[in-house]
């Protein structure tokens, strides 16, 4: 059986990016990244892929799965929503945030910013992440929807959320 680490199927929308296939790009991310599944989000990076994500920098399918296998160990109850912020015919620049609890049960807001490349096949190759965390009550909680899976269409995104 193949390596699944180097599987390279192509993921619609491909570049050039028009702003509509941009924030198809975006909203299928999000999707994925809030299944928790490492396999799965590690399908749409190249084999080779590199990321930076706060100081820790990582290369490599392997790398990214075993990357967020350990983030979504800590960061429990993970809920995230991205707006694309600008693109060009193959560069993505998304503004995020998300939300999760650790071990304590103390909730955090993380606020960030990425910037991806993508390859003809429409595969990201690079990944810039730049994240703050602030401690927040479960009160303050904004993202609210059924665990581990897509924001539904109805709940509102960060521009409506005023984040």
């Amino acid at each position: 059986m193949d390596d699944p680490t180097e599987i390279r199927t192509p993921r619609a929308p491909l570049p050039p990016f028009t702003r509509e296939t941009a924030i198809e790009k975006v909203r299928a991310a999000e999707n994925a990244w809030n299944t928790r599944n490492p396999g799965k989000v590690a399908l749409a990076y190249t084999p080779d892929s590199w990321w930076r994500n706060r100081s820790t920098f990582v290369q490599g399918r392997p790398a990214i799965i075993e990357f967020l296998t350990d983030k979504w160990a800590r960061e429990l109850d993970y809920r995230l929503i991205k707006e694309l912020w600008a693109h060009s015919e193959n560069h993505i620049a998304v503004r995020f945030a998300y939300e999760y609890h650790d071990g304590t049960g103390q909730w955090f807001r993380a606020y960030g910013n990425e910037n991806w490349a993508f390859d003809a096949d429409g595969l990201m190759n690079t990944r810039h992440a730049s994240i703050n965390d602030v401690a927040i009550t479960a009160a303050e909680r904004l993202f609210h929807w059924d665990d581990s899976g897509p924001r539904p269409a109805e709940h509102p995104g960060l521009s409506e959320l005023t984040l």
